[in-house]
């Protein structure tokens, strides 16, 4: 037999919104009439009858026996609270420090980026893994370091590397020792050249010779410069002089490996003609050579792969990006100079890498080995990774060779191997060979495109060294090897072992504490849940005559969904009289005693409100205003009646009432009100008078209504008891009232006022119909004309044809006034151009002015217009036109000219001889070209010196732009005059706004669209409507390109496209600020380290 699933549907059903307020109603009523309140009175009053809920969605506020809703499913989460997904609560708890725990001790750690201090922590890096330079360092006395801060925050800075439970260590205290920008990036070998120099003369004032010659030992060695006379041999005096080095300076362009770097480092320069030597021997200037000699070697010998080349046409540098391999072991016995060893091999062990493409900018990080493991890793700040046996991870390119051949290296496969004996005839001081004349060694080889440093680590000796004809070298040698082969113990001087201990214990603790609050919160959390669900579990009552108790919503809903909960708090849902009223039944649920204990003895507080507090005395006055609401009811339904009536123009009998009709109309609209509120009071507010009296009908607002006396009182009485004090707005006006004299008087005259503006504008526009209507008329020869402001003829039309809302719009200004400021006060003439003429199907008509311009009118309209905006006819300005020969006058200097096709002289006054005719505007006054000319020339400077703007580009596909965009790129703007919003969101297709200056050149401005559109400068066809912009160092403003104008590019594809970074990294957009470097630092500073620490402690 099959189970079926029973059917739940209407088991919570709600009962009917009528049958359950006709119940609740006759509750009342028969409260009322017994004057006794019943059990089962309470039962349904306060809802105690609804069934428990079990499968709302939502806690339902009208059954005080409903529990959903208030926690989330078995399996749900919400976004706060008690029932948060634990990893929010874990993350509320903030970071947690064991994730920086450092993973073991042979694991390195990091150093924190500052913000663009990379660079620094690459080299640092690099030093702390050197197992010599680090005991070095160590061993400095105590008192040495309290006199010299750089170097105490060195020791203190390893110390954390070695010894730090923290996987990364923070790098502030050093690097603000030496007073660096942090925001500024710099160059790691400098940084490296001027921290040796810097460390030199601290560590020299150190007893422990370890430590005083620590950097000498390790990174110093010596070049010299020879200079050989081809005739005799003979060497220059400076050739003898050794100058001390710590790092190869490598060549990379054109170059491929570090071999062929090498030997263009130490290649032979031919000194010929005007470069000939001049020699002591010879007594004569002769043909000579001249290289570079490797005299001694350092036991950590650094090359730094000079990447960035300085471009003298632009006075910029670039960075070279091109693959440079190098080998895993270096042979450089045969480079040193004078020198019996053969076996003198260093080990690969960093490599520094920066990333990105231009120089003042990237990323540095660093890849080091591990002398005790072999193990290799890369340092990239705080980050660093295990990169296994090989110095790029096991994935990195390869290749195998022999350190002694002779043969180029092959690059063309990832893995190859080459065996090749050993020819001693072949060996030669720029070429490396094997490491045992009849042996075959073999060693990897790397390459990398961001190679910007190469460290190599000198093996250390095994078997009985092999003495030098030069005893300095071999002191030299010997000495650095047992340098690098000594091995640390692993300790630390005892005076930062301590703070180093007790920096890891605060750490550890911290972890601890945050371990031991996260364990109590998740299992306090948990705790909480089973709680809730427990206590949710038992709060149901379920027989009616159970004991229960009545507990605030909110304080529940804030207990089901708060980690750490108040005290209970029912005085939310009390009345004044301390119980529980029926207006706070939405805001209450109803417990079972066992869950209302359990409650009540963990979080106490209250007050505790049982099934017998409810509130006797809300419930009768409750019950009173029910039956005061159901009379009003009755009687609204019996007034709303007679309103209608009076609406609707039925005869209505005895003594009448005004009131405002609209009040009546917003009073019959409302529906559903059980009692009188707000909108019940000022029925006759709206016909009131200032004067107290009835307001006439004519005024805004004021129309009546008569209503029957009955009506009238019930809105009165209404209008009292909502608003007492409101007399006015009851005031009563009987059907034998008579408006307002006063008031009328007043409203005829406003309307009188109104009708005559009305007859005024009407007038006007029957006398200027043309000008009404905006209509170009057509102008003739000889006749008189008058010129008035187009601005000023603009506003007459708005307000002739305003009507309605906008009839009382502002007047125009006096014509007076307007045409003496159209007249400059020094010459009193006229202070602008007339309008440009021209012809149109054998008419002559006036082109369409600006704003700012002139506008030709008719001689009546002129006469007219004086008449009505008082002006002086003889004080207008006239205009003439007259038809000339192609003959220039050049007496006429006031006039507009144009030239007149031959085919357009058809007008019917006869002349039609000549070629070209044009017209010519004269006016009365005479146009004052010095005073234009001062402002137009105003007017320019003020437009070229614009900033902050923008210009349209498009881009065009094809060889011609469309006409569209030939017009609209061709027209003159005016920065100025406001445009529309359609023409202001006219787009062109592909196209973009750049904002500009009237400074920006034409180069910044292609270099903006080869950003945009990836057109390179070089392929841009630049154009300004039909005109090509050339030249590339002139301005915007130069150009005449001004704010608004649309220019259009085309692609040329005669070049080859290329990154923009090249071109940026060639030179700048800006102007070049000079490269500060270092400058400002403790690392370029004069004043002592020892001086320094005093200043410190002295501040």
């Amino acid at each position: 037999m099959g189970h079926h699933r029973p059917t739940t549907r209407s088991k919570n059903k709600r009962s009917r919104p009528d049958e359950t307020a006709e119940a609740t109603t006759e509750s009342f009523r028969k409260i009322i009439l017994t004057k006794t309140v019943t059990e089962d009175d309470v039962r349904q009053l306060y809802n105690v009858w609804r069934p428990v809920c079990q499968g709302c969605r939502v806690n339902s506020k009208d059954n005080p026996n409903c529990f959903c809703g208030l926690i989330p499913p078995p399996n749900g989460s919400r976004k706060s609270g008690l029932w948060q997904k634990t990893s929010e609560i874990v993350n509320s708890l903030g970071p947690d420090p064991s994730k920086d725990l450092r993973s073991s001790s042979s694991t390195p750690a990091g150093l924190t980026n500052l913000g663009a201090t990379c660079y620094a922590n690459s080299i640092l890096q690099c030093l702390f893994m050197n197992k010599s330079f680090r005991e070095g360092v160590f061993s400095v006395e105590p008192q040495i370091l309290e006199g010299e801060p750089v170097l105490n925050n060195l020791v203190r800075l390893f110390a954390k590397l070695h010894s730090s439970k923290m996987a990364f260590v923070d790098s502030a205290p050093f690097i603000q020792t030496l007073e660096l920008d942090n925001s500024i990036q710099q160059d790691s070998h400098e940084f490296l050249t001027l921290l040796f120099s810097l460390l030199e003369r601290c560590l020299s004032q150190s007893k422990v010779s370890k430590a005083r010659t620590i950097v000498q030992d390790l990174f110093r060695g010596g070049v010299s410069h020879v200079t050989r006379c081809s005739k005799c041999g003979n060497e220059s005096e400076a050739s003898s002089k050794i100058e001390d080095f710590y790092g190869l300076e490598l060549n990379v362009k054109g170059l491929k490996s570090l071999d062929e770097s090498l030997d263009d480092y130490f290649s032979i320069e031919e000194l010929h003609g005007d470069n000939q030597f001049y020699c002591d021997a010879c007594a004569t200037r002769a043909d000579a050579t001249r290289s570079i000699k490797l005299r001694s070697l350092p036991a950590v010998l650094n090359f730094q792969l000079k990447r960035c080349v300085f471009l003298p046409n632009t006075t910029a540098k670039k960075k070279i990006t091109s693959l440079f391999h190098f080998p895993g072991e270096l042979n450089m016995a045969q480079r040193l100079s004078d020198c019996s060893e053969l076996n003198l091999v260093y080990d690969l062990s960093a490599v520094l890498i920066h990333k990105g493409s231009a120089v003042n900018s990237g990323h540095y990080t660093a890849h080091v080995k591990d002398d005790n493991t072999d193990e290799w890793w890369e340092f990239d700040d705080e980050m660093v990774s295990n990169l296994g046996q090989e110095p790029f991870g096991p994935t990195s390119s390869i290749s195998t060779v022999n350190i002694g051949q002779n043969e180029p290296v092959d690059y063309s496969s990832s893995v190859k191997e080459k065996d090749t004996l050993l020819d001693d005839s072949n060996m030669n001081v720029n070429q490396p060979h094997s490491l045992e004349s009849n042996g075959i060694h073999h060693s990897k080889t790397f390459s990398s495109v961001d190679a910007y440093m190469l460290m190599y680590a000198l093996k250390a000796s095994k078997g009985n060294s092999q003495r030098t004809a030069a005893q300095s070298l071999e002191h030299k040698i010997e000495s650095d090897s047992s340098l690098v082969s000594q091995e640390t113990d692993g300790s630390l001087p005892f005076h930062i072992l301590e703070d180093i201990e007790l920096s890891n214990a605060a750490y550890l603790d911290s972890c601890e504490q945050y371990k031991s609050k996260k364990e109590f919160m998740l299992n306090h959390i948990m705790v909480r849940r089973q709680e809730v669900r427990l206590v949710l579990s038992k709060a149901p009552v379920q027989p009616l005559e159970t004991p229960y108790f009545w507990i605030s919503s909110d304080w529940l809903r804030h207990w089901t969904d708060s980690a750490m909960p108040s005290i209970i708090d029912n005085t939310s849902i009390l009345c004044l009289h301390g119980k529980l009223p029926l207006s706070s039944i939405s805001c209450a649920k109803r417990l079972s005693a066992e869950a209302w204990t359990n409650l009540y003895s963990q979080y106490g507080g209250g007050p505790t409100l049982t099934k017998d507090d409810y509130c006797t005395d809300c419930i009768f006055e409750m019950g009173r205003n029910m039956a005061r609401a159901n009379v009003y009811r009755d009687q609204r339904l019996l007034m709303k009646e007679l309103a209608e009536a009076a609406l609707s123009g039925e005869h209505l009998d005895g003594k009448l009432y005004y009131i405002s009709k609209s009040w009546l109309q917003q009073w019959l609209r409302r529906k559903n009100i059980d009692l009188p509120c707000d909108a019940d009071s000022g029925p006759t507010a709206s016909i009131r008078c200032p004067h107290g009296e009835l307001m006439p009908e004519i005024a805004a607002g004021a129309k009546r209504i008569l209503v029957p006396e009955s009506l009238w009182m019930f809105f009165q009485e209404t209008a009292m008891e909502v608003k007492p004090d409101d007399s006015v707005g009851r005031s009563t006006f009987s059907s034998e009232s008579e408006p307002c004299a006063t008031c009328g008087i007043e409203l005829t005259e406003a309307a009188y006022s109104e009708d005559s503006l009305r007859e005024f504008k009407l007038k006007q526009r029957l006398n200027h119909e043309k000008l009404c209507m905006n209509k170009n008329i057509a102008l003739c020869p000889q006749i008189k004309y008058y010129l008035v402001p187009s601005y000023w003829l603009s506003k007459w039309r708005s307000y002739v044809n305003a009507g309605g809302k906008n009839a009382s719009s502002a007047e125009l200004d006096a014509l007076n006034s307007v045409v003496d400021m159209l007249l400059c006060e020094k010459h009193s003439k006229l202070l602008g151009r007339p309008p440009e003429l021209l012809w149109k199907r054998d008419l002559i008509f006036q082109k369409p002015s600006v704003t700012d311009g002139m506008t030709i009118i008719a001689e009546d309209d002129w006469r007219l217009f004086c008449e009505d905006w008082d002006g002086t006819e003889s004080k207008g300005i006239s205009a003439k036109i007259e038809i000339d020969s192609d003959v220039r006058d050049d007496n006429i200097g006031t006039c507009i000219d144009m030239s007149i096709p031959e085919e357009h002289l058809r007008i019917n006054d006869g002349i039609h001889n000549g070629s070209s005719r044009r017209l010519l505007v004269k006016t009365s006054p005479q146009v004052c070209e010095e005073c234009i000319g001062e402002r137009e020339c105003s007017e320019l400077m003020r437009k070229l010196h614009y900033s902050n703007e923008d210009i349209c580009v498009c881009l065009i596909s094809g060889k011609e732009p469309p006409k569209s965009i030939l017009e609209a790129s061709g027209s003159i703007s005016e920065p100025s005059r406001r445009t529309s919003k359609r023409s202001r969101k006219s787009t062109y297709g592909n196209s973009v706004n750049l904002n500009v200056s009237g400074t920006t050149s034409v180069y910044q401005l292609k270099m903006m669209i080869w950003e945009t559109f990836g057109v390179v400068k070089e392929n841009q066809i630049l154009h300004k409507g039909s005109r090509v912009i050339d030249g590339e160092t002139a301005s915007l403003a130069d150009m005449n390109i001004f704010p608004g104008d649309i220019l259009w590019v085309t692609d040329s594809k005669i070049h080859e496209n290329r990154d923009i970074a090249d071109e940026v990294s060639n030179t700048n957009l800006e102007v070049h600020v000079a490269e500060e470097g270092f400058r400002g630092t403790l690392l370029t500073s004069a004043i002592s380290s020892q001086a320094v620490s005093e200043a410190y402690l002295n501040y």
